[in-house]
C-alpha cells in the first residue's frame, strides 16, 4: 500500500515537500517514481528512484525538485522548489514492485499506486 502525504495549495517560489509511505512487500528493492496528472492531461513522470540508488529526474523536476527515499522508513520523498503554477497537478507514488526493476518514465510498468495528492501553486 502507498499513500502519499504533504500536498497544499503554496504560492509562486515556494517549496514543498511530499512523503509516500509505503507498506508491505520489499521497499528497498523497488524502483519508486513520482507522476503527476492534471486535468485534461496525461500522467507525466516527474522523478524516480530504484533500488542501487539511481535516481532520474523528469525534464520539469531537473534544477528544482530532488526525489530520495529512506529505506529504513520504507518511505519516498519528493523535494519541490521555485514552484510555479505549472507544477499544479495530482502527484502520485508508484512502485515497480518486481525486485531491483530501473526506473522508468511509463506509467503502465508501475503495478502499485498511491491515491494521489493534490498540489496547487497560486501565481
Amino acid at each position: 500500500q502507498l499513500v502519499e502525504f504533504g500536498g497544499a495549495e503554496v504560492q509562486t517560489g515556494d517549496s514543498l515537500s511530499l512523503t509516500c509511505a509505503v507498506s508491505g512487500g520489499q521497499f528497498n528493492v523497488y524502483a519508486m517514481a513520482w507522476f503527476r496528472q492534471s486535468p485534461g492531461k496525461e500522467r507525466e513522470f516527474v522523478a524516480g528512484t530504484d533500488g542501487r540508488g539511481v535516481s532520474i529526474l523528469g525534464e520539469a523536476a531537473k534544477g528544482r525538485f530532488t526525489v530520495s527515499k529512506d529505506d529504513f522508513k520504507r518511505t519516498l520523498y519528493l523535494q519541490m522548489n521555485s514552484l510555479i503554477p505549472e507544477d499544479t497537478a495530482v502527484y502520485f507514488c508508484a512502485a515497480r514492485t518486481i525486485p531491483w526493476s530501473v526506473v522508468s518514465i511509463y506509467p503502465a510498468n508501475y503495478d502499485a499506486w498511491g491515491q494521489g495528492t493534490q498540489v496547487t501553486v497560486s501565481s
